[in-house]
């Protein structure tokens, strides 16, 4: 009756959450209207306002044309009066001279009669035209004067608008921070409601559980109450039989004096015998039906305990999910800190493992317990739990020169942060082995704390001490090397790059499998990345599997060829590993140069699983042109090569909850993205003028495999389209970061264009979450992840057909591809001709067709580009190769 209630409970709280979530979306409803008319105003009167300035604009056009014509007549009135002054001069003279000769005087008086008669008739006329022309401009700019006093007062007018527009854009804030509110409520709402509904899915199984013992306790009920009524009847008979034979004693008393007496007491005995018997017939069905309510009591509380147990069990059973990953983490690293330091052996560590790797309860509640104690009580109790069940997951190990976020340099580190966090949710336990780096992100890092353990490992013909440190990265256990080696191997202040790294990094991979060794691990999977820790399979079966450490199954993933590591034959024996036995055609000889030792290689030859990130790329590498030289050797090693197109983290990576951009948003509410775009001009000094002007955005290396010279040329069309670009990157190249840096100062206050050659994490957060477009002309990309980011917050991607941006976007005019999985802009050859056809499409694509386009920005938003997919290809992978090796063991 409790769980009854409960459920009742449930009811009501999960109408009233309906209920509230109603009332939020009427709210968000009514809000949207208003910011919709709001927007409809402000429209009309920025429209209003076009208008009246291009009146003005015209007005002023014809102000000045006045102001010429006005000039011209000035200096036609100037060259008139010139003439008159000659014509004076002219007048003068022939008064002064005497004329000696007729001819003469006859010639001097015809030219005084042209010029004392002809001259003014000509500018009487001519004056009297410009007078008249000069009224007429006056007149007209009398009236101009008029229409300009009139638009004066329609622009202080206009002035009144803008600040009902201010007035307006104040109220759209505030009706939209409410917005806000209630769509925080609404999440928290439907967050409640999941968990009610969890809730309900629960108490409705134990409710039908319930109601099926309630059916038998009223089936007995009514069984004991027809018991109890049978009773009562039986009562009323022994009253009748009381009766009678208070009859037969005085039947007996008249037995004599009458026959007819005589045969009734007869008749009485047998009524009497039939009631007898019916009461004997009446006393075992009593008894049966008591016996049955018994039985049926007790099967409902059997039941009833088979259900506390079953809850019991149950929680026993099930793993933990009230802790995060970072707990069971740092139990993982305080286990292992005690079997490294002597506190307990390697069985009950495993022992100990296996509970936290299942997230066992018990080992919750113990660590709980022990806050108080010491290590030495707390060690106890702990061993006090050493008889849990071995788990069925997968143990994985990954020996890595990077991890995202506290050492990255490229896409390897997001990999193994990714996968990892995507294999832990999939109930394996995964731990992470990388250098202890001095320039390392040590605020991402969590309880990072130094053991009291040090591991000795083989180098250059001795023994060097590796301090071993433990933390944890993304709620993932990480254990890191810190090499005692006179060479500071990675106190260099940066990650790569060093004339040493063959050596820095073999020897890093050969401490990390001695602390396997020495920690008692036992690995069904260690997964290895890139040349840095290749060394790690030819390590494990030529030195460690002889050893011990032969549980494990090897997997190898190169995520680019070009970086290979290559080096003289002879680096090689400073970890221990055999020369001769390795620098040979078919191991980790160089294809390309006999004397030189080639780790990828011997990554490929001595690993159990070889991985690409992605399948285009896969088949792109076993080619001559693109196998940079290991196409031979992939080829020969096929059968256990595949491309695995990677993730994103879709946690990190998610518009709905990035910290990073100034409004949050999602698939279903764009209008957040419009803001952070504007929030992202305002930020850069780019022109807001156009709300609708596209925003191409591109984050990249700048690196010949990027395709720089089409990322320069797709700067200068962007512009001839009537876009804006922004580009966020640098190169290690100085001849390629020279010219970028030309072009940055030469666009340093362009109104549409924007270099900025660094990396900054918050502002490619925001430049994704700005752009409409992003650009990704790679030469060559084994996948890229650019892509995959841009879609989730809405950039549609515009790429070359290669590697990964091949298996990842499918062009929108491609009607051979099914529609559902159309999703950016493709062209094929690396030249300007293709990035200007793609660009051209996509550009018409936004302006003719909104609707369309904005149809094509949610459907990419709403791609799955997680680890989900991916990391359950690498569990198929894993788990078969340790099945065959297991399958091999035992034959």
């Amino acid at each position: 009756m409790n769980l009854g209630g409960a459920e009742q409970l449930s009811n009501v709280r999960l109408e009233d959450l309906i209920g509230m979530i109603r009332n939020a979306e009427k709210n968000i409803l009514l809000l949207n209207q208003a910011r919709v008319h709001a927007l409809e105003d402000l429209a009309k009167i920025l429209t209003e306002k076009e208008t009246l300035q291009g009146e003005i604009n015209d007005l002023e056009m014809r102000l000045a044309e006045v102001d010429a014509r006005i000039k011209v007549a000035a200096q036609e009135k100037i060259h008139v009066e010139l003439l008159e002054d000659q014509l004076d001069k002219l007048r003068n003279e022939l008064s002064d001279r005497d004329g000696t000769e007729g001819s003469e005087l006859d010639t001097y008086e015809n030219r005084n009669k042209i010029l004392s008669e002809g001259p003014p008739l000509w500018h009487n006329s001519i004056f009297h035209s410009l007078s008249e022309e000069l009224s007429s401009l006056r007149t007209e700019n009398m009236s101009l004067k008029d229409d300009i006093q009139a638009l004066k007062v329609e622009l202080s007018n206009l002035k009144g608008t803008d600040e009902r527009v201010v007035t307006l854009e104040k109220e759209r804030s505030l009706l939209e921070s409410a917005m806000k509110d209630l769509e925080f409520k609404l999440a928290v709402s439907h967050e409640d409601l999941s968990k009610l509904s969890s809730l309900k899915l629960e108490y409705k199984d134990l409710w039908e559980k319930v109601e099926n013992l309630q059916a038998l306790l009223d089936k007995a009920t009514k069984q004991a109450d027809q018991a109890i009524l049978v009773l009562q009847q039986n009562q009323e008979l022994r009253k009748k039989v009381d009766k009678l034979e208070e009859s037969i004693d005085e039947a007996n008393v008249y037995k004599l004096s009458s026959e007819k007496i005589q045969q009734y007491n007869e008749l009485m005995q047998q009524k009497i015998k039939l009631l007898e018997e019916r009461l004997e017939r009446s006393d075992e069905d009593i008894h049966s039906y008591v016996c049955l309510y018994q039985e049926s009591v007790k099967e409902f509380q059997d039941t009833l305990d088979s259900l506390k147990e079953e809850s019991k069990r149950r929680a026993l059973d099930e793993p933990v999910d009230d802790m995060p990953w970072e707990f069971w983490s740092r139990l993982l690293l305080l286990i292992d800190g005690w079997l490294l330091e002597k506190k307990i052996s390697t069985n009950d560590a495993k022992l100990l493992r296996e509970m936290v790797w299942k997230r066992d309860g018990r080992i919750r509640d113990a660590y709980k317990a022990c806050n108080q104690k010491s290590e030495r009580e707390a060690v106890a109790t702990f061993l006090g739990l050493t008889s849990s069940p071995k788990s069925s997951g997968l143990h994985v190990i990954h020996i890595a020169a990077e991890m995202a976020p506290v050492a990255k340099v490229g896409g390897l580190g997001d990999v193994v942060t990714g996968l990892s966090k995507a294999l832990q949710k999939k109930g394996h336990l995964v731990e992470i082995v990388l250098p202890k780096y001095d320039c390392m992100q040590y605020d991402r890092i969590c309880d990072l704390r130094a053991l009291d353990f040090v591991i000795e490992s083989y180098f250059d013909g001795r023994l060097f001490r590796n301090k071993v440190w433990v933390g944890t990265v993304e709620g993932l256990p990480v254990y890191f090397i810190e090499p005692h080696h006179p060479a500071k191997f990675f106190w260099r202040g940066q990650f790569y790059g060093e004339n040493d790294d063959f050596k820095r990094f073999s020897f890093f991979s050969r401490a990390a499998l001695e602390l396997l060794l020495q920690s008692g691990k036992k690995p069904d999977i260690i997964h290895c990345h890139d040349w840095q820790t290749a060394f790690v399979a030819p390590l494990y079966w030529d030195i460690y599997a002889p050893k011990g450490l032969d549980s494990a199954r090897i997997c190898f993933t190169c995520h680019n060829f070009e970086y290979q590591g290559t080096a003289p034959a002879s680096d090689l024996a400073s970890c221990g590993l055999d020369v001769n036995q390795l620098n040979r055609p078919d191991r980790m000889q160089d294809n390309s140069a006999h004397n030189r030792i080639n780790p990828v290689k011997g990554g490929i030859v001595f690993s159990n699983i070889v991985t690409t990130v992605s399948p285009t790329y896969a088949q792109e590498v076993r080619t001559a042109e693109e196998g940079q030289g290991l196409h031979g050797t992939l080829n020969s090693h096929s059968k256990k090569f595949i491309g695995i197109l990677n993730g994103i983290d879709a946690d990190a990576w998610n518009p709905a909850t990035d910290t990073f951009l100034k409004v949050q948003y999602s698939a279903n509410d764009l209008q957040g993205k419009a803001e952070n775009k504007e929030a992202l001009r305002r930020h850069l000094g780019l022109s807001s003028a156009d709300v609708r002007q596209p925003l191409v955005g591109c984050i990249t290396r700048l690196v010949p495999q990027k395709g720089v010279h089409l990322i320069r040329h797709a700067i200068y069309r962007t512009l001839e389209l009537g876009g804006q670009f922004v580009l966020l990157g640098s190169s290690p190249v100085p001849h390629i970061q020279r010219e970028f840096e030309g072009i940055a100062n030469h666009f340093q206050s362009h109104d549409h264009i924007r270099l900025i050659l660094k990396y900054d994490e918050s502002l490619s957060h925001s430049i994704y979450a700005a752009s409409d477009m992003f650009l990704i002309p790679s030469i060559f990309e084994p996948c890229g992840l650019t892509q995959m980011i841009g879609m989730r917050y809405g950039a549609i991607p515009i790429v070359r057909k290669t590697g990964g941006l091949n298996d990842s976007v499918f062009d929108v005019d491609d009607d051979t591809i099914p529609l559902q999985f159309r999703n950016g802009f493709t062209f094929l050859t690396p030249d300007e001709r293709a990035v200007n056809s793609a660009l051209e499409r996509a550009f018409n694509h936004y302006r003719n067709n909104r609707e369309s386009w904005q149809q094509l920005v949610q459907k990419d938003m709403n791609m799955d580009f997680s680890w989900e997919s991916s990391a359950t290809h690498y569990e198929e992978l894993y788990e078969k190769s340790v099945a065959r090796a297991r399958a091999a063991s035992r034959a």
